[in-house]
Formats: structure tokens, sequence, C-alpha cells
């Protein structure tokens, strides 16, 4: 039996709008039998249903601050569910505590406004708590395939090069390893072994 107390497995999806992010989540849940606790769906558009934001918001610190206070909130929870309860220990998040911060960059006016946004996100204590267990956890980066790439209505889909590097540069800065997934891998059936695999050799490391 786990120990209560021990650190569940947290496989985060990340990456450009429209690249199968959500598609991917709901596949592994259902092949992994994920209980609803354990899966983390997402964030963003719930915060902006709930708190007034649209589009035009996306380029403002408080809106990215707000989805990351949200999704940050619920990655804690959902941990310690995990730790409490009777779960095999995995935690499957649709988009994380990263993606606000990539957001906030992209949509900045220039490279000192981007450095300011990046640092009073990176800097919230949540953040830096949070950064303790991403270093810990599977990274998954979703990149652009060109046919799949749709306006979802809330970001653009301009510069998804830009995009797709800003969370390179991002992870790395910040010391997370991740394992990309783009248009060498279009299968959803291969997308979830991908998915699988890396959470069976974590689980062989511990």
């Amino acid at each position: 039996m786990p120990d209560r107390h021990s650190s569940p497995i947290q496989v985060y999806v990340i990456g450009p709008s429209s690249t199968g992010k959500t598609t991917l989540c709901t596949a592994a849940a259902k092949s992994l039998k994920l209980p609803s606790r354990c899966y983390i769906t997402e964030v963003a558009r719930h915060v902006m249903r709930t708190q007034g934001f649209t589009r035009a918001d996306v380029g403002t610190l408080e809106m990215q601050r707000a989805i990351m206070q949200a999704q940050l909130e619920r990655e804690a929870k959902t941990c310690e569910r995990a730790r409490r309860g009777k779960s095999d220990g995995l935690i499957l998040s649709d988009r994380s505590g990263i993606d606000p911060v990539v957001y906030a960059i992209l949509t900045a006016k220039g490279e000192d406004e981007a450095h300011q946004k990046k640092d009073a996100l990176i800097n919230l204590p949540a953040f830096r708590m949070a950064l303790r267990r991403y270093k810990e956890a599977i990274f998954l980066l979703l990149s652009p395939v060109e046919e799949w790439l749709v306006d979802d209505g809330v970001r653009n889909l301009d510069n998804h090069e830009r995009c797709i590097n800003t969370f390179r540069q991002v992870l790395d800065e910040l010391g997370i390893k991740y394992q990309e997934i783009g248009a060498e891998t279009k299968g959803l059936e291969d997308r979830v072994k991908v998915l699988e695999k890396c959470i069976a050799a974590n689980r062989s490391r511990v």
C-alpha cells in the first residue's frame, strides 16, 4: 500500500491552442480509468466565464494571474486528495501553471513588459511551491499540427511557432523536464501510449 503522505505522479499536458491537449487528456483519463477526483480539466475557460474575462483580456496580467491562481489551487487540492484517498497515486492535468506565464509573455507589448509579467507570475508564492512539484512531474508539450489549427474563440492562431518556442524557453529556464509530441505522432491511441509509457517509466524509478 502506498505511503499516505507520498506524492502522486503528476502528468501535465500543455502547449499552444488547438494542439489536442483536451482530446489527449480525455482519452488518457478513460484509458487509465482515472477517477474524476484525479483529473484536472481545463481551468482557464471556467475562470473566464465566472470572472467576466473575455478574449480582449488575454493580454492582461490580471487575467493570467487569476487563471494561474485557480489552476494552482486545483492542483494543490487534487494532490492532497490523491495522497489521502484511495487512488493509484496518479494525477492528470489539462494544462498547468506554466501556461499563464507563456501567454503573459506572448501578449506583452515589448521585451521589458514580457519580463515584468513573467516575473510577477513566477514569483507568486503559490507558483514557487508548485515549481517544486513540477520539477518531479511529467510534462508533455504538444506542438502544433498544421491541419489541426482552428480558432478557439479565445486565443489568436497567429505565431504558433513563437508560442511553442516560448513554452520551451520557459520550461528550460525553470528547470522543468518535458517530452514533446508533435506532427510525428498524430494518432490519438499513439499519443495515449506515449503518455502511459512516461508514467510507467516514472513508476519504475520509484
